[in-house]
């Protein structure tokens, strides 16, 4: 693989990864809301924003595309 891939490569995975990461934000959230039979604690939600933005920071600096930064602001 040439080094153009391998770099195209890495991109994507710092992608996918950023998904992943925010997706299981989300989904920890959910349940907690389940199960508390209301949302998360005003502390958890805090700190899972700042993640999901450093999340978004990351996957930024190598990919020029919205979706993700889109996707996220619509769980809001």
């Amino acid at each position: 693989m040439d080094v153009d891939k391998e770099k195209e490569m890495l991109k994507d995975l710092i992608w996918l990864n950023a998904v992943i990461a925010t997706e299981l934000i989300q989904i920890t959230e959910n349940v907690s809301s389940i199960l508390r039979h209301g949302p998360p604690p005003e502390s958890c939600l805090v700190d899972h924003n700042r993640l999901r933005q450093q999340a978004l920071t990351i996957v930024e600096k190598y990919r020029d595309e919205p979706a993700l930064r889109e996707h996220l602001l619509g769980h809001r």
